[in-house]
């Protein structure tokens, strides 16, 4: 199916119904998803992007009823993941030879997937490819915007972002613009889209839209990898992806927990109690990970100024699935927010400590957690609820703008990394790696690797060193 877009502009996509897992079975799709394509008929040709490998032959079939497809001219690859690169082998096949325009890093990963030295042409920032009738494509690199490779691509005249991974949203619709499906379906799926995968590069987000805002370029559209085209008020996305990247909370207080004999649960609950009580304007989420999804768990811990983990002890340690959440937690690497920990024992309560110890690593501002041992009687409950109470307490003077503020004062330069410009800051350090805060540069062990791109300590430069060669 194609769908015209935009004067010469068409989505030659896939509307996936049935996903209901991506990234193998690490996100969750309730609404399925799209691998969004787009067709650009000028005086040349130009393909942006493809569609998940599953459905190549289905995509170079109803591309090649679209157009001839040795007439396409050029193909430009925003994004080398198999979503967006799948069909690039089977279309390939037919007109060997085009250009593939793409960044540095995206021949790599392309290479890496398909091992075929195909006509790459590499561009960067600022680098543009005439289309005719005055129009041109305008490319900006967006590295770790989820990928290295990552880049988004502009139109010139008709005023249109192809904006990759960025914006988007894991949302099948046969409505193909905002204006047109439930706005709460919409929110939903864009802010879980946001949070389980844009998270932990969220200064980079901040950084990358507002190098583009200072391109002073129109924006009439802005053409998503997944999901549906913003056409009314695309602004309104940029937006609030700049509110998200931004220590993003509301005010909430989500409860994670695991239970075996109901004992944490019900901790759970008599803490909520609490909470409600002291403060009945919050909003107060629970989950029990054993039946709830983990994607929707962590939309929700993104939402909130406040979290506890809660998990009985067994071994003397905690539940498998609270242990698996906190990983992903630290790897998401939230800010702003604070966290304590929960849980019954028998004989040993080592899960609540360490819980405790995790939400540390996770780099969250970490309350004095509370247990119960064994079954909770109904004063333990009492207890629980009066934690809850004193948690809203503590809360109380915490700001979102005081939540981010460091305690400590120094003048140690800080250290940027030159592959996706991740900044070490030396006074809030890298405690996933161990690192504390005013650690400065030089005494960084050898073995550090920047936390977005892997890269090692050799490939960090002074900030000021990197400020002056941009200019």
């Amino acid at each position: 199916m194609t769908l015209h877009v935009k004067n010469n502009i068409y989505w030659v996509g896939k509307q996936d119904w049935e996903l209901r897992e991506f990234h193998g079975s690490e996100y969750s799709t309730h609404k399925g998803s799209s691998y969004n394509s787009y067709l650009i008929k000028e005086e040349k040709i130009a393909l942006i992007d493809t569609v998940w490998s599953p459905y190549a032959d289905e995509f170079v079939t109803n591309l090649a009823n679209e157009i001839p497809l040795e007439k396409i001219d050029y193909i430009i690859a925003n994004h080398a993941e198999i979503d967006h690169s799948g069909a690039l082998p089977a279309l390939l096949a037919k007109i060997p030879g085009t250009p593939i325009y793409c960044t540095a890093n995206g021949v790599k990963s392309l290479k890496g997937h398909y091992h075929q030295d195909w006509n790459f042409q590499v561009v960067k920032t600022g680098d543009t490819l005439d289309l005719g009738n005055g129009k041109k494509l305008v490319f900006v690199e967006a590295p770790m915007l989820h990928w290295p490779d990552s880049m988004m691509t502009y139109m010139t005249e008709d005023a249109v972002l192809f904006s990759n991974d960025a914006f988007g949203q894991h949302y099948a619709s046969d409505q193909l613009y905002n204006d047109l499906v439930d706005q709460n379906e919409l929110h939903n799926e864009c802010i879980k889209y946001y949070a389980n995968i844009l998270t932990p590069f969220s200064k980079l987000v901040t950084q990358k839209i507002h190098e583009v805002l200072s391109f002073n370029l129109p924006l009439d559209m802005i053409c998503t990898s997944h999901g549906i085209i913003w056409r009314d008020n695309p602004a309104q996305i940029v937006e609030q992806y700049l509110k998200w990247a931004d220590s993003y909370q509301e005010n909430q207080i989500t409860l994670v927990y695991d239970t075996m004999w109901e004992s944490t649960r019900k901790m759970s609950e008599a803490i909520a109690s609490g909470i409600r009580k002291a403060d009945p304007t919050v909003t107060i989420k629970q989950f029990n990970l054993a039946n709830s999804d983990k994607n929707d768990v962590l939309t929700q811990v993104f939402k909130s100024k406040a979290i506890l983990i809660g998990s009985p002890t067994i071994n003397n340690v905690m539940l498998p699935q609270v242990a698996a959440l906190l990983e992903e937690i630290q790897g998401l690497r939230f800010t702003g927010k604070t966290a304590a920990a929960f849980g019954s024992h028998g004989w040993n309560g080592g899960a609540v400590n360490r819980i405790t110890q995790r939400l540390k690593e996770c780099g969250f501002n970490t309350l004095e957690g509370t247990k119960v041992e064994w079954r909770p009687t109904q004063e333990a409950l009492q207890e629980c609820e009066a934690y809850g109470k004193n948690l809203v307490a503590q809360l109380g003077g915490v700001s979102a703008d005081d939540a981010k503020q460091t305690t400590v004062a120094t003048e140690l330069p800080s250290m940027v990394c030159r592959t996706c410009s991740w900044v070490y800051d030396p006074e809030t350090g890298e405690p996933n790696q161990g690192v504390e805060a005013g650690t400065a540069w030089e005494n960084v062990a050898e073995s550090f690797l920047c936390p977005v791109c892997f890269m090692g300590k050799d490939d960090f430069v002074p900030v000021a060193d990197a400020a002056a060669k941009a200019a």
